[in-house]
């Protein structure tokens, strides 16, 4: 899968960082981090919780 963070609208609640911390991280101000684009398959499900968590909608994921 391939995933995109849109940071500007992400609202800092962090829902995806303790959903899957392996792919998404957060700055000093809150704002998501995208650590890794193209993760493993072994976290499309967690991957795939955080973005269907996001309050903001920031998250999208995309088929392999």
């Amino acid at each position: 899968m391939r995933i995109t963070l849109d940071q500007d609208r992400c609202c800092g609640a962090g829902t995806c960082v303790m959903t899957a911390p392996e792919v998404f991280d957060q700055r000093d101000d809150g704002i998501a981090v995208l650590l890794d684009p193209d993760p493993p398959t072994h976290l499309d499900t967690p991957v795939r919780d955080a973005a269907a968590r996001c309050p903001a909608a920031a998250i999208r994921v995309d088929a392999r």
